[in-house]
């Protein structure tokens, strides 16, 4: 299977992920940025850096991109997640502004 292609701005913002770089990480978000964990949400980026360090970078995650959609600013990357905190299929929706994620949703893919 070939990896799909992810337009930008999630595409660095998934290498940054993938090398575990904080700073790439939350330099993806705009300003007033959320993280929507299955439910949870985390709205600035105090809030995300606490959730990141425990479950997401901090949990050596490593997402792999198997699907890939887009509608209008809506980018959905769905894929397999590896971390030491959670495992599975995943699907990420991203909501786009400019160059930059507003909103980050996890469920389940």
């Amino acid at each position: 299977m070939s990896t799909p292609s992810v337009p930008e701005p999630v595409a660095s913002f998934i290498e940054a992920v993938n090398r575990h770089d904080q700073a790439g990480f939350l330099g993806a978000f705009t300003a007033d940025g959320v993280v929507d964990d299955w439910g949870r949400e985390f709205t600035d980026p105090a809030a995300i850096t606490t959730w990141s360090d425990r479950e997401f970078l901090g949990a050596q995650g490593v997402l792999t991109p198997e699907e890939v959609t887009v509608d209008g600013d809506r980018i959905t990357v769905v894929g397999d997640w590896r971390s030491t905190h959670a495992n599975g299929r995943s699907s990420f929706a991203f909501d786009v502004v400019g160059d930059r994620i507003a909103r980050m949703t996890i469920r389940e893919g």
